[in-house]
C-alpha cells in the first residue's frame, strides 16, 4: 500500500512541475529514447487555423509560435544545412554539394519573405506527423489566402515530393511543376 501511495504522490509532484514550469509558448515535453517526444500540453493552446510563423527553417519547413516545426506537404526544396540527404541528392543527381546549397538558399528566401512572421492556417491531410514528429501541412496565408506549398512550387523554388496517404493535392502540384519548368521559373532558369 505504502508502494501505491508513493507512485501516486511522485506522479502527481511530476505532473504539478509540468504546471510550474511549462510555457504559454511551448508545452511541456517529456523526451524519451527513439523518436517520440511525450508532450502534455499545459500552458496555452494554439489554433492552427490562425498561428504565427515564428522563422523560416528551410524552403519546406518551418517553426510555429508553439514551438512546433511544420514540412509542408507535397514539396521538397534542395537543402541549405550539411547532412546526410544533402549528399545523397548530390549523388542522385550528379550536383556538388556547395551547388545544391546554393538552390537551397534561393528556396529558403523564397519561403522566407513569403511567410516568415506573417499568421497562417495549417491544413492537414491523413497523416499529421512524419518520423521527425514535425507537422504535415497544406498552409495557407491568413492575410490573403495564398495557397504556400502551391505558390513556392509555382514560381519554382521546389520539386515534387509526394509521399502517400498524403497526396490531396498532388496533381495540382503536379501541373504547377511542369509549368514552372516549361516557364523557366525559379530555380528552373
Amino acid at each position: 500500500m505504502k508502494k501505491i501511495g508513493l507512485i501516486i504522490f511522485t506522479t502527481v509532484l511530476f505532473l504539478s512541475a509540468g504546471f510550474l514550469f511549462a510555457s504559454e509558448e511551448e508545452p511541456f515535453k517529456i523526451h524519451t529514447k527513439g523518436d517520440g517526444i511525450f508532450s502534455i500540453p499545459f500552458g496555452k493552446t494554439y489554433d492552427y487555423t490562425n498561428i504565427y510563423v515564428r522563422r523560416v527553417i528551410d524552403g519546406d519547413t518551418f517553426q510555429l509560435e508553439s514551438g512546433e516545426r511544420v514540412r509542408l506537404i507535397g514539396i521538397d526544396t534542395p537543402e541549405i544545412h550539411e547532412s546526410k540527404k544533402l549528399y545523397r541528392d548530390s549523388q542522385r543527381s550528379g550536383q556538388d554539394a556547395k551547388g545544391i546549397k546554393e538552390l537551397g538558399e534561393r528556396s529558403y528566401q523564397f519561403t522566407k519573405k513569403l511567410i516568415d512572421g506573417k499568421r497562417v492556417s495549417l491544413e492537414f491531410d491523413v497523416e499529421k506527423y512524419d518520423k521527425y514528429n514535425r507537422l504535415l501541412a497544406y498552409v495557407y496565408l491568413k492575410s490573403d489566402g495564398t495557397f504556400v506549398n502551391a505558390e513556392i512550387v509555382k514560381q519554382g523554388y521546389a520539386s515534387l515530393m509526394t509521399i502517400p496517404p498524403n497526396v490531396r493535392y498532388a496533381d495540382k502540384f503536379s501541373k504547377l511543376y511542369r509549368e514552372a519548368r516549361e516557364n523557366k521559373r525559379g530555380l528552373w532558369q
